[in-house]
């Protein structure tokens, strides 16, 4: 992905990265690290960075969002007031007010909710065939590219979606490996040792080194009854281990994980959105 470029003006700032995800089929940018002092500064911005854009012949923008799906994007819109969690995006209140100013729209939403770290009950049967074992941190790297061909697949049709190279897949993770519990992050393999699916989840470590919650991060599968069956050693895993709550984090809220979260007795604690719209 080529650099972005940096628009600055008094009191706000954003960069557009000119290789977003498309909205609707249109030719679409991003507006991402975005920063300003007072609402009507930020979406004044937003609109000179919108008619830059409309100028080059772009349809319409995403925001806030730095290029893509797997880099920091969203605002929080609403809490309960918990304390941030591990990897979560924060932001002032008056970001949205921002956004809300410039003339786009909310198109995308997503919630993260919190349970107790009790084991799940499910009637799913787990897929025949198929193993669990313990991510293997002598190996990360072989491991997360492993795990980067399955999202590959596995996320494709996700709102948004754009493929990931896998250096750049590797360079998301290489900042949290000291903070994985290998317990916490399960592999779901067949008898000829294929990746079928995984779980990634470490614990949150924003309240402290002895934290009390841990954050389920991610979970996909390519075989029938292997989110649950990850799903539930991975709670059975984090209660025996001591933690007392599960974060089920940043879920597209009409994706089937925050379904599957809502009827474990999962708690909405926080509501994100994005925002865009047609130049």
């Amino acid at each position: 992905m080529s650099d972005p470029q940096i628009l600055k003006s008094a009191g706000a700032e954003l960069a557009i990265f000119r290789e977003g995800p498309s909205l609707k089929g249109a030719r679409t940018a991003a507006l991402g690290r975005f920063a300003c002092e007072t609402p009507a500064a930020g979406a004044a911005l937003i609109r000179e960075a919108m008619a830059e854009l409309k100028a080059e012949g772009f349809e319409a923008v995403l925001g806030p969002m730095d290029g893509s799906t797997w880099a920091k994007h969203r605002l929080v819109i609403e809490s309960d007031g918990r304390a941030p969690f591990l990897m979560e995006p924060e932001n002032p209140a008056h970001h949205v007010d921002a956004f809300q100013q410039s003339g786009l729209e909310i198109v995308s939403r997503y919630v993260s909710a919190v349970r107790p770290a009790d084991v799940l009950d499910s009637v799913t049967a787990a897929p025949a065939g198929v193993s669990l074992r313990d991510f293997d941190p002598t190996r990360a790297e072989e491991e997360l590219t492993r795990i980067h061909k399955l999202s590959l697949e596995a996320f494709a049709s996700n709102h948004f979606y754009q493929p990931i190279v896998l250096e750049d897949f590797l360079a998301s993770y290489r900042p949290v490996l000291k903070a994985i519990d290998p317990e916490l992050v399960l592999l779901a393999e067949d008898q000829a040792g294929e990746l079928k699916g995984f779980l990634f989840a470490l614990p949150n470590l924003a309240e402290g080194p002895k934290p009390r919650s841990v954050i389920l991060k991610t979970y996909a599968s390519r075989v029938k009854g292997g989110g649950s069956m990850l799903a539930n050693a991975f709670h059975e895993r984090a209660k025996k281990r001591g933690f007392v709550d599960v974060i089920h984090a940043l879920m597209h809220e009409t994706n089937l994980s925050a379904t599957h979260s809502g009827n474990a007795g999962g708690t909405i604690f926080r509501r994100y959105a994005l925002w865009g719209g047609q130049l």
